[in-house]
């Protein structure tokens, strides 16, 4: 078995106003991530999001 691409989903519960927030961590925390960085040549990454303000 070969692992060639990792699905990543967020189920994220957020205050109100907050949304915009989340969604920026999450679109840039690949670069922050030294796990991501690690696998990233060999494995695609991809990330999807269900963000909830409350």
């Amino acid at each position: 078995m070969v692992v060639t691409r990792i699905r990543v989903k967020y189920n994220v519960k957020v205050p109100k106003g907050k949304r915009a927030d989340a969604e920026r961590a999450i679109e840039v925390h690949e670069r922050g991530c030294p796990a991501a960085i690690s696998v990233k040549r060999g494995i695609a990454i991809e990330y999807s999001a269900n963000i909830e303000e409350n």
